[in-house]
This record gives C-alpha cells, structure tokens and sequence, in this order.
C-alpha cells in the first residue's frame, strides 16, 4: 500500500491541514515528523474548525492512530492543553489513538526564555522571526546532547542526570543575558508533574510503524512549516530549526527511505511568508493587500499578518526537486478570482545576470529582482468548485502554467477550506 508524506512548498501556511485531513480518510496511522508547537494547522469539518500545533491532524478522525515521532520536538505542557482543547470539542484522545516516540526531545520552560531573549537582543536585520516557543534552543539541546526526552521522564536518577547536563548548558547563557540560574528543583517538580500525564502515550514508534508497513497499513507523513524554512535547503539564516524536506519523514519515525511512496507538495496559487528573510515577489501595494484580505492570511499559531506576493514558480521548482516531491496540491485558487492580471515569477535578476533558481548567499536573495510573466485572470468565482468543468477558461490555463514551470503536475486543487471542496487528479495513495 502506498505510504504519502505531504511537505509545505513554500515557506509554510500552504494549506497542509485541510489535506492531510482530506488524504486521512483512507490513511491508517497520520506522523508527524518534524517541527513543534509553531506549526499551526486549521481544519474545517462540517463547519466545525479544528486549531491543531502538536496534534496530528488525523487525531480528529475516528479509527485512526495519530504518532508524534522523534524528529519532533515536544513542550509536553502545550501537548496537554491542546489535548484538553481538542477533547472538549468532541474529539476522544487516547494511547490508543495516540502515540509519542519515546525518543522525542522535550521543549522545557528555559528554551522558551532563551528564544524569546535572543530575539529582543537582535538588532534590526537579523532578528530571525521566531515564534518565541523554543523550538530552536530545544533542537539546539538536541543535537549538542542534553535533551530531555519523553522516556528520561519514567526514572527519576535518569531525568536529574539530563536536567543537570542541560542546565551546565543554559545557567551560562541565562547569566550573560542577565537572567537567574534555573530554579533545579521547580523544574523537576513540573517534569515530574507532566511525567504521569505524557508516559501513557509513550512508544517504540519506531517498531510500531515498522510493524504497520509489513501489514500493509498506510502511513501518511505530515509535515510542518514549509520547505523553504528547510534548515539547509531554506532562506538560511531566516529558517526553522529543522529539516523540513519529504527526506525527513523517514528519519523523523524512524523508518527507512524505502517507505515513502509518493510525495505531495502543498502549494499556494500566490506566495505568502510570515517573519523575517527575503521574499522576492513580496507586494507591497493594493493587490498586496487583496491577497491578505481575501486569503485571511493571519498565522494560525501566532496571529501574525503574512506577507503576500505572485506565485513564484522557480522557489517551488526547486522545493520539488529537494522533497522529491511527486505532485502538487494547489490550493486557495479561490483568492485569485477577480484579479484582471495575474503574475507568475519565472527568474531573478542579479547584478545583469539571469537565474532560474533563488542564490544561496543571503546577501543575494536579499537583491534579487524578479522577472514576470504575465496572464489575465477571470472574473467569475472558482470558490467550491470540485471538477475542472467548475473552472474558468482562464483559471485552468493559470493551473497548467504552473505545471510547466515548476515542471511537476497538479494531483489536488483546492477551491475552499472545506475539505470536499477539491478537485482530485492524481489519486497519491494509489497502489
């Protein structure tokens, strides 16, 4: 059976939620493989809407197991709330329909406060954009091997003996910012406090999943944020702390490279970013604004404006060719509608010279002009539409353009927030 992993394209708020809800129908187990709590997920279901950060989305269908895996980062005092959040909405959370690596990294209290201050402490021009949840700083502890992890919180010797390497770390650096030591022992009450609600949900995730690949369950992969925020194949140093492209699935459960069948880029009709970094097709003018407008773009997670700009083929075909991805979902066509003139960005120009890919240098993505092709739009609604005959004449030709430039086909469009408001093409789970 086919195993999907589903990767933003762009830099993130693409539309991932709405389908990897709509792919979780037919899923059996929905991972999340990367990210934290700054992801911000929205569905809508029979009117219903649904605000999820640490949850897989498939945790609001019944019957299906929801994994958080080890390539997460986890603040298991968020994880509780939002479980207490999504259960008064109706929805049963349990070990049974969901599971924690037990190797996941824990985000504790200091890696917020570390975030936070290293963001104030910036000066103007290389303040990240951070969500100030200590998403960074816990990837940090990471991979400089201090971390607290889910399965140090079932022994108390083991999780003294990680909290005190972690704080050999952080009282340094919370003295040079002018902040106190970290109170040990509160800190170890509240570990201790979360320990008997989070270890229920403890697994092997890694044989769990293992186990479901050989019985032929399907797995589908989702990811957080968007490509372009990659670690190393995003706008560095305005990106997140992890790696975000479609490789990262199978080390962030723990399976091979060999489980993922197929992969599906999430992609917006326009571009849009939140935070800090270069944004090449950025607008700054009334369509600008009728993109933000229309397209309610205001961050899930924080409530912060998007910034909006024209589509821009050539970031897209390159977030293809890291994720390897297989197809598009393009989604939000519907905020498009009206616009007399559309523009796609189909190169960059720096310093005289023509590129077909953004630079890696910072200094000149930041300086790069981008070059315009131009389409006319359509007047009439394409909001709801769920067959191509739905569609104007000219939003298809807008469509396929796209398919040409970023050279990957369309397999979903997307015409609304509801979830059966999609056009399929290409069915990804198809044996």
């Amino acid at each position: 059976m086919a195993n999907v992993v589903v990767v933003g394209a762009q830099w993130g708020d693409e539309g991932k939620g709405k389908i990897v809800d709509w792919l979780s129908e037919r899923a059996d187990v929905i991972c999340r493989f990367q990210g934290g709590h700054n992801a911000g997920h929205t569905l809508v279901i029979d009117g219903k809407v649904y605000k999820l950060h640490a949850l897989p989305s498939g945790v609001v269908r019944g019957g299906k197991l929801s994994v958080i895996g080890n390539g997460v980062v986890l603040d298991p005092w968020h994880l509780m709330k939002e479980i207490e959040t999504i259960r008064a909405q109706g929805v049963e959370i349990t070990p049974e329909t969901l599971m924690i690596a037990e190797n996941t990294p824990l985000i504790l209290p200091i890696h917020g406060e570390l975030d936070r201050a290293r963001e104030e402490a910036a000066s103007k021009g290389t303040k990240i954009g951070t969500t100030g949840r200590g998403i960074g700083p816990a990837y940090e502890d990471k991979v400089g091997r201090r971390s607290v992890r889910v399965a140090d919180l079932a022994d108390r010797a083991t999780l003294e003996a990680r909290v005190d390497r972690a704080l050999q770390h952080h009282d340094p650096l919370r003295k040079g910012l002018g902040f106190e030591p970290v109170d040990r022992d509160a800190l170890l009450t509240q570990l201790t406090e979360v320990a008997d609600l989070i270890l229920p949900f403890a697994a092997p995730v890694w044989k769990v999943l293992n186990e479901k690949r050989k019985a032929g369950r399907r797995i589908l992969f989702e990811g957080a944020q968007g490509a372009l925020l990659d670690i190393d194949f995003g706008t560095y140093p305005f990106v997140t702390s992890s790696n975000v492209i479609a490789g990262q699935a199978a080390t962030g459960v723990g399976l091979g490279p060999g489980a993922i069948d197929y992969v599906l880029g999430i992609v917006k009709a326009y571009t849009t970013r939140v935070g800090e970094g270069p944004f090449p097709t950025e607008l700054h003018d009334d369509d600008g604004q009728r993109l933000g407008e229309r397209g309610h773009e205001f961050g899930t997670t924080t409530g912060r404006k998007r910034r909006c700009g024209w589509f821009d083929a050539c970031l897209v075909r390159q977030t293809c060719a890291t994720s390897g991805v297989n197809g598009i979902s393009l989604t939000k066509l519907d905020v498009l509608d009206g616009f007399e003139t559309l523009k796609i960005c189909v190169g960059y120009e720096l310093d005289g010279q023509r590129y077909d890919y953004l630079p890696t240098a910072a200094e000149e993505q930041a300086r790069c002009t981008p070059i315009y092709e131009e389409m006319p739009g359509w007047s009439e609604s394409t909001e709801g539409a769920r067959s191509w005959v739905d569609l104007p004449g000219e939003a298809i030709k807008y469509v396929r353009r796209i398919e040409e430039l970023i050279e990957c086909p369309v397999a979903l469009l997307s015409t609304s927030p509801e979830r059966e408001d999609t056009i399929l093409v290409t069915d990804p789970f198809a044996d």
